[in-house]
């Protein structure tokens, strides 16, 4: 297991790498070229300037998120092999410049939905939260509006203005899409994508959508164990992986997360390790990564990480705004760097417990 924490590049990220470079066990970052539209393709000269920046703060790059897939491929239009084969450049400039992890979304219009970006807890720290009674009385295109307040002057991503400008032609997109459809689309472009990652030993890894069901009446496919064992199954190789993300799949509370690590016994390429605390089943909010602070017992989800040989990255994911600290809602330095050290000090407990088991 390598911790790492998300860097958006110091053009848009609060967080230095300075920073995450005093985090203790902190040796790589995931990260990505913020700046690029989806569909774009990635020149091996960016790819390598970013690298560079990174290894000057003697870090590394572990992998990145996101190399955002286009519209066009998501919904099977007649321009997807365009911007299929501009990824395919992608994925080769990056397997040329070493690196094997991608993480990457299939999900229709909204990457993420959150009712709220500032939610205040008792303790005065503010968070993520989302409420289902918020999305049944917004209209969509009202909903980027609703939480552009609280981004602290920062670009969202999934939710920058440029795309939310465009949120009546995006639905309009999808309207004959379902969840067999997409499906479809997805395998197509797995498909296509698997000799490149072949050849360069590139591990996609399907971040799964968030919340776990549809919102808006928009298809949500990577939402349960059932459907991400259907999607390894139908491009069954090692490099069609997941993201598994126990805030994004905990979002349902009939996921049993430890049982779906468990199951994906090496096609788990990446982790996010996050908490959530649930005051109704269409209630939730983040919580800090400590597992009497919310829902999740933290503990068996890195058991289980740790029980089917997990030695990817993890990062720790939508920290609570503490301290004063002013920054992307969820990305902040200080929550996810006591994260990461909570997280750390689980994992470090696990491996000593087992080895003396082991001794026995």
């Amino acid at each position: 297991m390598e911790m790492t924490l998300r860097w958006y590049g110091s053009k848009f990220d609060t967080v230095t790498l300075e920073q995450i470079r005093q985090i203790p066990g902190v040796k790589g970052v995931i990260t990505t070229l913020y700046d690029t539209a989806p569909g774009e393709v990635w020149s091996r000269e960016h790819i390598r300037a970013m690298k560079e920046e990174v290894e000057a703060a003697g870090l590394h790059i572990s992998g990145i998120e996101s190399v955002n897939v286009h519209d066009a491929i998501k919904t099977g239009s007649e321009e997807r092999d365009m911007y299929i084969d501009n990824y395919i450049e992608t994925l080769e400039n990056l397997g040329k410049e070493d690196i094997h992890l991608v993480c990457y979304n299939f999900m229709p219009v909204f990457d993420w939905t959150r009712t709220e970006l500032a939610r205040r807890r008792p303790d005065g720290s503010t968070v993520l939260a989302y409420t289902q009674e918020a999305v049944d009385a917004l209209n969509p295109e009202d909903m980027f509006d609703s939480i552009a307040s609280d981004t602290n002057g920062t670009v969202m991503p999934g939710w920058e203005p440029e795309r939310m400008a465009h949120i009546k032609e995006l639905f309009e997109m999808y309207k004959e899409i379902d969840d067999e459809k997409l499906f479809e689309n997805l395998k197509y472009f797995l498909e296509r994508i698997m000799p490149v990652c072949n050849k360069y030993d590139i591990y996609m890894a399907i971040h799964p959508d968030d919340p776990a069901w549809s919102v808006f009446g928009l298809p949500r496919i990577i939402i349960n164990k059932e459907n991400i064992l259907r999607m390894m199954h139908m491009v069954d190789d090692v490099h069609n992986g997941v993201t598994f993300c126990s805030g994004s799949y905990g979002t349902n509370l009939e996921n049993d997360l430890p049982d779906m690590i468990r199951s994906l016994k090496g096609r788990i390429h990446f982790a996010h390790v996050r908490n959530l605390k649930f005051n109704s089943p269409t209630d939730f909010e983040e919580a800090a990564h400590l597992s009497s602070d919310g829902s999740f017992d933290m503990f068996e989800i890195m058991k289980a990480l740790y029980d089917i040989g997990f030695d990817g990255p993890i990062r720790p994911d939508h920290g609570r705004m503490i301290w004063g600290e002013k920054a992307m809602p969820g990305y902040g330095l200080y929550d996810r760097a006591l994260g990461a050290a909570y997280l750390n000090g689980l994992w470090e407990a696990i491996v000593k417990e087992e080895k003396k088991h082991e001794a026995e």
